[in-house]
């Protein structure tokens, strides 16, 4: 597996999520963030999974939802790097895909099976990726970065959202 990125990997828009991991084997820190995740989700009652914060924001149900999709895409753009792709990846708005998936009207367990068969399959992913494939550099969203710094900041989001889920919906790891 890779060691941690470079500052010279990434641009500055990813610094944030890269710095959110800690020490330690990335691939380990993602299935221990699996096991975490589903427990923290799996305690939850039906009114908790539909809390918001404040109106506009997401419930707790399609933040667990958007870590899914951009797990994907950034599954995606690591596969596109590490295979020496240079064409430059477009964005996603964050916002409408949540707004399009209808994640309040699903039932927590599909959720859940979603979420593990995505992080199953990007733990999958890392270890077919070839050792010199993890310092290839691409460019997603106007940002260059490498195919390990993908890595760091998938644990980073998750990490990220986790801790937004702590101090704004009042949620206990």
């Amino acid at each position: 597996m890779p060691g941690r990125p470079n500052r010279e990997e990434y641009g500055d828009y990813f610094d944030y999520y890269v710095q959110l991991v800690p020490e330690g084997e990335v691939a380990a820190i993602l299935a221990e963030q699996r096991v975490q995740t589903v427990e923290m989700f799996s305690r939850l009652t039906e009114e908790q999974l539909a809390y918001r914060y404040a109106a506009g924001k997401w419930t707790v149900k399609e933040v667990l939802g958007h870590l899914i999709d951009a797990e994907r895409i950034m599954s995606y753009r690591l596969l596109r790097i590490a295979r020496g792709d240079e064409t430059p990846l477009a964005g996603f708005d964050e916002n409408a895909y949540v707004s399009q998936a209808f994640f309040q009207e699903r039932d927590l367990a599909s959720i859940l099976e979603e979420y593990q068969a995505v992080r199953q399959a990007t733990l999958a992913q890392l270890r077919g990726v070839a050792e010199e494939a993890w310092t290839r550099m691409g460019n997603a969203n106007g940002n260059k970065l490498s195919a390990r710094a993908l890595v760091y900041v998938i644990a980073g989001h998750e990490a990220h959202h986790c801790r937004i889920l702590r101090e704004r919906y009042g949620l206990a790891n």
